[in-house]
């Protein structure tokens, strides 16, 4: 049958085709269920009860047939029948029908006599006597029920649901679609994101502009014998908008995007991906000039020099990189792929000729998160915004991050009763989105409340005393739903991109300030310093081991970084004894840090009382607050 083009056609095949098949189900049903329907009214009786009751005259009629003697009762010849007449529902036999029982055929010579001599509850007082001779079906009757009927059912069950996930071609996605991509595809005129839709990342945008440009004028380069390119490789942290990007390439272009994300080439059966590559590659040829982006090629894209390998999944990478060498690059078919890891990707395929660019997109600095604010505040009703004070306190933000941020401001508002979004909602959601949501409801005892308070003065009163520390923004005891009891911020006055061994020795000091208040003030150490001593010791480590600050080991490599955009694990590459020098030296320098913050607490005590009074009574102070008590 020839397969239908338009959707209306193909809404009437499968139409038919349900007819169709729920007619030979319907067959299928009654030539295997008629032999049982009705045998829910036919008791079960034992040859001994049939003669006993023949004998009586109650039987009215014998039906001999498939083994069994089958045997009538009237209802007023049967009491117990007609005593449970009464329970009958309506799908049953009627009140006035007879009992039909059953019992199996035996051997008995004289069944016909005593058939012919006993009486009978009827008009002419004689049994109706009747024999079934069982009738063979013909062979091509069973053949057609029994194997070609449940194939074709199982076929056409099996086409439906084929045709189901491929319909559409692309898009589809199913595990039944061998041979389709699955790519999202999207016509030129449905990509309605622009380059002023991405802010923060001015250099990854004037790297790829040149690509639009390649789209809307080739004659200017090709008369110069430049070529396009045929991929770029988007590389950064999550968050930082590489699918945004992306989009904006293909909006900007006025090209068809074709999106896919790498996991979907990978298939259970071995070839299916390798399928599937070939078929995004021929229709993107299909449409040129587009625009091919595939998220997260890791997926497929890992080195093949591992260990362990995975044949579907090589067979895919080998596909990928055969279709990318074969295509003309002058059709305007370009290639954008993202990556969180691109240091486990497979060397070949980031060779020139494949994957030409690599686009590095960091988190952006203070005037990207600034840019990243006003493309997110246009779609809320807000105030004149401090994008300069929301900038700073969104350090290491990823674009993603401020978009949340915003989102929480506006939701914060609404809450609130107000009429637009303020600075104040902003910076609420800041500490909401890194802490979480105030627990205003927990209840703490006095002593615990004091030793917080001193444990957060502890650290702003050490962070003060120093030169090369960030500012004081904000201090505060109010416990939040991430387990934080309290926790002091602090906000660089520019934007750092480097940081010396001092200004590290000075944060590891204010990091154990914490511990050393309680120790001073309270005569005790609690678990509220867990988080500190954690960051202290990796501040500690990586000076040693990454940043070569060591006097012992100097510039030595003693830790590789891997996954280095997602958290940054790291393995060390020296001998055991080395580890264990290692270990040693990060213990003096933590013990340093900590000997200065208790140092620094010890001539302080009056000022960290008088901070840690009105801590306790406000719960939440500004750094303009702190700095007027330690400065009096």
């Amino acid at each position: 049958m020839k397969k239908p083009t338009t959707p209306e056609k193909r809404q009437q095949f499968f139409n038919w085709n349900g007819v169709f098949i729920g007619i030979l189900i319907l067959l299928l049903l009654n030539t295997l269920l008629a032999p049982y329907i009705g045998s829910s009214q036919i008791k079960d009786s034992d040859y001994g009860t049939f003669i006993s009751e023949l004998n009586k005259g109650k039987v009215s009629k014998v039906v001999i047939k498939d083994g069994y003697v089958y045997y009538d009762i009237p209802a007023e010849q049967d009491k117990k029948s007609a005593k449970s007449s009464k329970a009958i529902s309506p799908f049953m036999t009627p009140q006035n029908a007879p009992q039909t029982y059953r019992t199996p055929e035996v051997n008995d010579p004289q069944l016909v006599d005593r058939l012919l001599k006993a009486k009978a509850p009827t008009k002419n007082g004689k049994v109706e006597i009747s024999k079934e001779v069982p009738q063979k079906s013909s062979p091509l009757v069973d053949f057609f029920v029994w194997w070609i009927l449940p194939g074709l059912i199982f076929w056409w069950i099996w086409r439906a649901g084929t045709n189901k996930m491929m319909k559409g071609g692309l898009g589809g996605g199913g595990f039944l679609s061998v041979g389709k991509s699955g790519a999202k595809v999207y016509a030129e005129s449905d990509v309605k994101t622009r380059f002023s839709d991405v802010a923060g990342q001015d250099e990854a945008k004037a790297t790829l502009m040149e690509l639009v440009d390649f789209l809307h004028n080739p004659k200017k380069y090709t008369s110069l014998g430049a070529r396009l390119p045929k991929g770029a490789l988007l590389v950064g942290p999550p968050g930082t908008g590489k699918t945004l990007i992306a989009r904006a390439v293909a909006g900007e272009a006025h090209v068809p995007f074709f999106s896919i994300s790498g996991s979907e080439f990978v298939q259970m059966f071995v070839g299916m991906g390798a399928a599937k590559v070939r078929d995004l590659f021929r229709q993107a040829a299909q449409k040129a000039p587009c625009i091919i982006f595939i998220d997260e090629i890791d997926a497929i894209g890992k080195s093949r020099d591992q260990a362990m390998g995975n044949d579907e999944r090589e067979q895919t990478l080998n596909q990928l990189l055969t279709e990318m060498d074969g295509f003309d690059a002058t059709k305007g078919v370009v290639i954008l792929a993202a990556t969180n890891r691109p240091e486990s990707l497979d060397k070949a395929l980031l060779r020139p000729g494949r994957f030409d660019r690599r686009v590095i997109m960091e988190l952006p600095d203070l005037e990207g998160r600034k840019a990243i604010f006003k493309v997110h505040l246009k779609d809320v009703k807000h105030e004149d915004i401090d994008l300069d004070a929301v900038g700073r306190a969104t350090a290491g933000s990823s674009g993603a991050d401020i978009a949340n941020i915003v989102n929480e401001a506006a939701l914060r508002a609404v809450r609130l009763g107000e009429k637009a979004v303020t600075t104040t909602d902003i910076e609420e959601s800041v500490e909401t989105v890194i802490a979480g949501e105030q627990k205003k409801g927990a209840v703490i005892s006095p002593e615990e409340k004091r030793i917080i308070s001193y444990h957060e003065i502890g650290h702003a009163m050490v962070a003060a005393m120093q030169t090369g520390t960030a500012p004081i923004q904000k201090i505060t005891i109010v416990p939040r739903t991430s387990g934080a009891l309290g926790y002091t911020m602090q906000v660089d006055a520019g934007e750092k991109h480097l940081m010396s061994k001092n200004e590290l020795l000075e944060r590891i000091a204010t990091l154990t300030g914490g511990r050393a208040a309680e120790e001073v003030m309270c005569h005790t150490c609690t678990t509220g310093a867990s988080n500190d001593i954690e960051k202290a010791t990796q501040l500690a480590r990586a000076m040693i081991t990454t940043y070569g600050m060591s006097d012992r080991f100097g510039m030595v490599q003693l830790e590789q970084q891997r996954n280095r955009y997602l958290g940054g694990a790291s393995d060390l590459t020296c001998s055991p004894e080395t580890a264990k020098a290692i270990d040693d030296e990060v213990s003096q320098i933590v013990k340093e840090a900590h000997a200065k913050a208790v140092k620094i607490i010890t001539e302080n005590q009056d000022k960290m009382n008088a901070a840690a009074a009105i801590l306790l009574k406000k719960e939440t102070i500004t750094g303009k607050e702190f700095m007027d008590v330690i400065g009096k």
